[in-house]
């Protein structure tokens, strides 16, 4: 049973990206939206973490662009519909709020 879990706060305001990546599944996957996707600017505790296990990682490409974020080779960028299919694909999806 896979999950897709969905971050969509900052790294730097709480521990929600710790915890999740604490929680993962081999067949989950983590989608960053919104000011999540501040987990992947360079040279950050958060980024570091992504980087420190194999894990599936999504990113919604219309934030990153927002905030002038790249989103490095070892993710995978992705529009709305993409994160449609994401959602379908998994067994459950769990929003960290």
């Amino acid at each position: 049973m896979s999950t897709l879990h969905v971050l969509s706060h900052s790294p730097f305001g709480d521990d929600r990206l710790s915890s999740c990546l604490r929680l993962l599944g081999s067949a989950d996957a983590v989608l960053l939206s919104g000011d999540a996707v501040y987990a992947l600017q360079p040279e950050t505790a958060p980024f570091e973490a992504l980087q420190e296990r194999p894990i599936n990682l999504f990113v919604l490409i219309e934030d990153a662009q927002a905030r002038a974020i790249a989103v490095p080779d070892w993710a995978k960028a992705v529009d709305y519909p993409a994160f449609v299919e994401l959602s379908i694909h998994h067994d459950k999806v769990n929003s960290w709020l």
